[in-house]
């Protein structure tokens, strides 16, 4: 079994072990890979990767957490370094993400507001809505830039 050293995961194999391709050569037979830092999956949807992609965000995240969290910075560099440096590690290769579904959405959004919420000092009992964060922070919401670069990396395929 091989497993990727930039997504840290086994690849998963499916009941078939491998494919022969001739010149006794043979290749392993599996339900999703890492390719270039992107969970790639046989049906072609994007849980695997969304799922990778928070994961790597979250560890920007708290690689950042000294400046992200520091009171000496005003929110709005805060929010910045956010989104240069969290926010689009997190949403690396989106663009090519195929059937995003709504949990996918769901699950980005709720990891990006655990993390906004952090950098503000804010907790959820506190009841600040979330636009009001993210303006705060100046940022916009991460469905929001998902479309954006899903968009644009479509009209690069036209």
């Amino acid at each position: 079994m091989f497993i990727c050293r930039g997504c840290s995961s086994p690849v998963i194999s499916t009941g078939r072990t491998s494919v022969d391709i001739g010149v006794s050569a043979n290749l392993e037979v599996v339900d999703k890979f890492c390719y270039l830092g992107g969970m790639l999956s046989v049906d072609g949807d994007a849980d695997a990767a969304v799922e990778a992609r928070i994961r790597i965000g979250w560890n920007k995240f708290r690689q950042l957490i000294p400046l992200l969290t520091n009171r000496d910075i005003s929110l709005i560099r805060r929010g910045r370094l956010y989104s240069s440096c969290v926010r689009s590690s997190m949403l690396h290769g989106s663009g090519t993400w195929l059937y995003v579904r709504k949990e996918n959405e769901v699950a980005l959004q709720r990891a990006e507001m655990k993390m906004v919420r952090w950098m503000c000092n804010v907790k959820v009992k506190d009841r600040v809505p979330s636009k009001e964060l993210r303006e705060r922070l100046g940022i916009d919401d991460i469905i929001l830039i998902l479309q954006q670069k899903r968009l644009r990396w479509y009209g690069h395929v036209l």
